[in-house]
């Protein structure tokens, strides 16, 4: 349990990255898009996190550097377009192969059906951007869109967009919060847990309408027969 609550929580990851917590938050962005086994890695949580101690005053009492806040606006959007053309690349080049594995710790076929639910819900362009502001779907969005024969030109240009605003806005927001907020860094890891809890919110609520449909359908068709 322990070791969970440190994998979700943001300043664990930057105290453990120490000096390299700038290189480190990039790569992390560009795992959690691109590699399949990078789902549980803290996405939302960690960018608004690194924005926050872009600051010198959180930083000084985490105590660490101020991780670069122009290093991280330049390069964190570019690991997370990089990550999600990796995925991309990977789903059209193996297909359903990619998926063909008994579930396992790491590795469930309900995020995949979940990223593909939304992929025909949403449409190839809207499920690549809204994905991005879900875990665990972003992951797993981007193999799918190329399992799906996503037009790669296509993909290319509204992941663009996704993990841009994606990661700008986050980025941003722990940057203003970081200025704004005295002593931020006692309210990181509540924090991390509201940010969680609202990206978890269209996925429960697609969960429920899903169930609740599922136990109407016998009734309708009973109905029908009689």
């Amino acid at each position: 349990m322990d070791v969970l609550l440190d994998l979700l929580d943001p300043k664990w990851w930057l105290g453990m990255l120490g000096a390299f917590a700038t290189i480190g938050v990039i790569a992390i962005v560009f795992a959690e898009t691109g590699l399949l086994v990078g789902f549980f890695l803290p996405g939302d949580s960690l960018l608004v996190t690194a924005g926050i101690f872009s600051t010198a005053a959180a930083a000084q009492g985490f105590g660490i550097a101020p991780l670069s806040l122009p290093t991280l606006l330049v390069f964190a959007p570019v690991a997370a377009v990089a990550g999600a053309q990796l995925g991309h690349f990977l789903g059209a080049r193996f297909g359903r192969r990619l998926f063909d594995k008994p579930d396992s710790r790491l590795f469930k076929k309900e995020h995949v059906d979940k990223a593909e639910h939304y992929f025909e819900k949403f449409g190839p362009a809207k499920a690549v951007v809204a994905a991005r502001f879900m875990p665990i779907v972003r992951t797993f969005m981007n193999p799918v869109a190329g399992v799906l024969e996503m037009d790669a030109r296509r993909f290319f240009v509204w992941n663009v967009v996704g993990g841009v605003a994606w990661v700008e806005a986050l980025l941003l927001l722990g940057y203003f919060l970081g200025t704004r907020v005295d002593g931020i860094d006692r309210y990181i890891l509540p924090g991390v847990f509201v940010v969680v809890l609202l990206s978890v919110i269209p996925i429960v609520r697609e969960v429920l309408k899903n169930r609740r449909a599922a136990m109407a359908a016998p009734k309708g068709r009973h109905h029908a027969q009689r």
